[in-house]
């Protein structure tokens, strides 16, 4: 595998750990990610319930929670941290502002277009910006937007598939339409962003994300354009991942048949693993809640069954009864609890072999 560029920082295993958030990659997984080579991702969702701090309200303490983790993580690494904030957020603002305060690497930024992300930098700031994408369509509008208001190109794009584990930027029609296949939207940004490569001779970089598994699937997906991959579900089941060893097990104890997509009350379609919790959203047994956290714009309570940031918070923990876990479209893949080093060995190798299958391959043969 080459090294990753992204902004002037150099990455020298192109693999980005993706965030996932209330709770399950904080520091511990992010350091273990980037001490070998990776990009180690903190994800900002859902820290003011993992942080809780009864001084606080829950933004305050998401915000408290945010840079607790990350100067935990660069107490323990040298290596590149990001951290993950959905544009859906509430306090989507506070927390870029607070990431770029504390000079984190990378922020990555999806769930809604972050259209003013750049505004947020200020004369001297380190962090690099990738915004996460589905389409070509997307990438084309973020260039141009951010190009004319604030003279700046992302650093990367993040394109995420409908394989991708958590909420999901696709109708739910289009989940299983292969015209929608990661396979088929990174050529497209690819493209567009090839066209102010071009034109402002700088690099952006693509980066694939969802259903990525073993070496081999990163092998095929750079065949595409892509330099680099994102990861999430692959990390979920290691010693270093900061969730419970319930929820851990909740992948390692799955089959193919669980994996489902659910409407969340975010208002977007994602994907987890089925469980007692889930079938008893689906029976109309849960009823609607007050929400005292207003953590995401777009999820309306008053239609909801559940509040999603607390069944979340309860997988987490390991309360699964009270709870689900996301996950994407390979987690019942996972047959053990291993560690993030044995699975970036198992990465490099697969894909090496691969390269050199293809390698070995007559010219013009598929």
């Amino acid at each position: 595998m080459k090294e990753l560029k992204i902004g002037g920082l150099t990455i020298p295993v192109p693999i980005i750990q993706g965030g996932m958030g209330v709770g399950i990659s904080l520091s511990g997984l992010a350091v273990a990610v980037a001490n070998q080579g990776g990009v180690g991702v903190i994800s900002a969702a859902g820290l003011g319930f993992v942080h809780r701090n009864p001084a606080l309200d829950y933004l305050q303490a998401n915000i408290e929670g945010l840079i607790t983790e990350l100067r935990r993580a660069k107490e323990k690494t040298q290596g590149i941290i990001g951290v993950n904030i959905m544009v859906a957020m509430s306090n989507f603002a506070d927390l870029v502002h607070t990431a770029i305060s504390e000079k984190v690497d990378i922020i990555f930024s999806g769930a809604g277009l972050p259209l003013q992300l750049p505004g947020f930098l200020k004369p001297g700031s380190i962090t690099k910006l990738v915004p996460i994408v589905s389409s070509g369509r997307a990438a084309k509008l973020i260039c141009e937007k951010w190009k004319s208001v604030y003279n700046y190109l992302p650093d990367a794009f993040v394109v995420e598939g409908p394989k991708a584990g958590g909420h999901l930027g696709f109708r739910k029609e289009q989940i299983e339409d292969s015209h929608y296949s990661l396979e088929e939207i990174v050529p497209q940004v690819v493209s567009e962003v090839r066209v102010f490569e071009d034109d402002y001779h700088q690099e952006i970089p693509v980066i694939a994300a969802g259903g990525i598994y073993t070496g081999e699937d990163i092998f095929k997906i750079m065949q595409k354009g892509a330099k680099g991959v994102q990861l999430g579900t692959r990390f979920v089941t290691t010693e270093e991942c900061d969730a419970s060893m319930g929820f851990k097990l909740a992948y390692v104890n799955s089959r193919e048949s669980d994996m489902e997509i659910i409407q969340s009350p975010v208002g977007m379609p994602g994907r987890a693993i089925n469980n007692s919790f889930l079938e008893k959203v689906k029976q109309g047994l849960k009823r609607p809640v007050k929400c005292p956290f207003h953590c995401i714009r777009t999820c309306d309570v008053s239609s909801s069954p559940y509040c999603i940031i607390t069944a979340l918070y309860n997988a987490y923990k390991g309360n699964m009864r009270s709870g689900y876990a996301f996950a994407g479209s390979n987690a019942y893949l996972a047959d053990k609890i291993t560690t993030v080093k044995e699975i970036f060995r198992e990465l490099v190798d697969d894909f090496q072999s691969a390269m050199t299958r293809f390698q070995s391959l007559p010219p013009h043969s598929e």
